[in-house]
């Protein structure tokens, strides 16, 4: 399908859990963002931090808010998300503030320029700034996403990144079954298997601490492991 560059609807999907001290704030730069037609799909994944309350309480017609009747973790969350999008491009959000949204105009250009079919935002390629945070975890993210690409065949940068980019209609094609971070891999393993063309482009990275509420930590290594393992060589689906 090709897509009209003048006209086309973005579909923005938000996981959210437990993160009050940033939703407000995420939502504004979101709908700030420079897309003319958005889709705003938030999906509350059983928060307890006041997130889901806040959520409840916004009268806002320019948003989509679902909230999960029971953790799903992440993966299951996006799957929601992914269901309900009806716009010409998707995109992942984090609830966090690590990620920009004024950089979704450069995230989706190669989508409308007829190049891609999926665009993913590498926070270790570009000019862009990032913060510097935990060596281990760029030790981590490289080897995880070096260990995708063997498997693959791709030469992606940043494989967990969390701005990922689709042809809606690419994207409702696949089923996920992962219901945490597990996503990430397995959905590189299925977008590669679909012969997608991938782009990556350089995005800033404003990274947190967990003292500021980060929450990936080294048990979510080990299951990106198997799941890169699972999707690349276990499973055909």
């Amino acid at each position: 399908m090709i897509i009209n560059s003048s006209d086309y609807t973005l579909s923005i999907i938000i996981p959210c859990f437990n993160e009050i001290e940033t939703i407000q704030e995420l939502i504004s730069r979101v709908k700030k963002s420079p897309i003319n037609s958005k889709e705003i799909i938030i999906i509350d994944n059983c928060s307890t931090d006041g997130t889901r309350e806040y959520l409840s309480n916004l009268n806002d017609d320019s948003l989509l808010i679902i909230f999960n009747e029971r953790n799903i973790g992440k993966g299951g969350s996006l799957s929601k998300g992914f269901a309900l999008a009806s716009g010409d491009i998707t995109i992942i959000q984090d609830a966090d503030l690590e990620y920009d949204p004024a950089e979704y105009k450069k995230l989706i250009t190669p989508i409308l320029e007829g190049k891609a079919d999926v665009v993913y935002g590498s926070r270790f390629i570009g000019e862009a700034p990032h913060r510097v945070l935990y060596f281990w975890h760029s030790v981590g993210n490289g080897f995880l996403t070096l260990l995708s690409n063997i498997l693959t065949d791709i030469n992606l940068t940043d494989m967990e990144t969390c701005y990922k980019v689709f042809k809606t209609s690419i994207i409702k094609q696949i089923k996920f079954r992962e219901k945490g971070f597990g996503f990430e891999p397995e959905v590189t393993a299925k977008i590669a298997k679909l012969n997608c063309r991938i782009y990556e482009v350089g995005i800033s990275y404003f990274g947190r601490t967990y003292e500021e509420g980060k929450k990936v930590s080294w048990k979510d290594g080990f299951i990106a492991i198997w799941c890169i393992f699972k999707y690349n060589i276990f499973s055909r689906k």
